[in-house]
């Protein structure tokens, strides 16, 4: 089963309702009078994504997607088995390279979380599983806050200490 996250723009906004709205907040007589604000919400899960922070429609819906895909990567866990193709690809040695604000990054946090969850949390056995180093996934993970708060809190509901 492929993870929400990692679907195309296309397949991913077909299993969501998009609402447009105008944004509230300063901006000026533009800003109030358009409407700019994007929510995205994923229907089977209940997860959204939303951005109002561009005075374009089109640029809005492009972040609100984006953040979608990196709260599905944390609210979704499924089933892993082996590397993906895409973290094949992002992979290099042991270690594994991906920007931020990248349209993979959604995608390849959520394998992470995946393997992590497949290993019962333990960094070092889904590390090894992902042909990564353990320091090269914690590493990862770190990059989303709220996906290292996740990690930790998972870990110490096993008895197993926190991640630095």
């Amino acid at each position: 089963m492929s993870h929400p996250a990692a679907l195309s723009t296309d397949d991913l906004l077909a299993q969501c309702e998009v609402r447009r709205t105008r944004a509230s907040g300063p901006g000026g007589q533009h800003r109030n009078k358009v409407q700019t604000a994007v929510v995205v919400t994923h229907r089977l899960t209940g997860v959204a994504g939303e951005a109002t922070e561009r005075r374009s429609q089109a640029e809005n819906q492009t972040v609100a997607v984006f953040r979608l895909r990196v709260k599905l990567a944390l609210a979704v866990r499924t089933e892993w088995c082996a590397p993906s193709p895409l973290w094949r690809q992002r992979r290099q040695g042991e270690r594994i390279r991906v920007n931020t604000q990248h349209d993979d990054f959604p995608s390849v946090l959520a394998e992470a979380l995946d393997a992590l969850a497949t290993f019962q949390w333990n960094a070092a056995e889904a590390a090894a599983a992902l042909g990564v180093s353990t320091s090269q996934l914690t590493k990862l993970v770190k990059c989303e806050p709220a996906a290292f708060l996740l990690l930790n809190q998972r870990r110490a509901a096993l008895g197993l200490h926190a991640l630095q």
